[in-house]
């Protein structure tokens, strides 16, 4: 791998990881209980789980230049993803199966602004 990939890539990573991290803020600012960040289970990893109480918050987080070019960056594959990662993960929760959740996805444009998009995926 160049160099230039290997810098782009780092740059890449760290911008999610603030993109993330200004997510997670946000959503404590608004009463909810950061549960884990970037949990990997067997089938993938999901950027926030957050707590509302009993419930649960998945939140996928994407970052690019502009809303629009961040929501094109959710692909089917990663929703079913996603979902799975959420099954497994609310195995160990006390209520099973039964655990009230939602999935959102966070929207965060070059400037940093965030767009909430709350059960993006149509699961309750």
């Amino acid at each position: 791998m160049s160099v230039a990939k290997q810098i782009q890539g780092s740059v890449s990573y760290h911008a999610g990881q603030a993109a993330e991290n200004a997510v997670a803020r946000d959503y404590i600012r608004r009463g909810f209980t950061l549960a884990r960040e970037r949990w990997r289970g067997k089938r993938g990893e999901i950027d926030l789980i957050m707590r509302d109480g009993p419930d649960l918050v998945f939140v996928e987080v994407k970052k690019s230049t502009s809303f629009e070019q961040a929501a094109l960056r959710i692909t089917r594959r990663q929703i079913d993803r996603i979902l799975g990662s959420a099954e497994e993960f609310i195995a160990n929760e006390p209520n099973g199966s039964l655990t009230n959740l939602r999935f959102d996805v966070a929207l965060v444009d070059e400037t940093g602004q965030l767009r909430i998009v709350e059960n993006a995926f149509g699961h309750d």
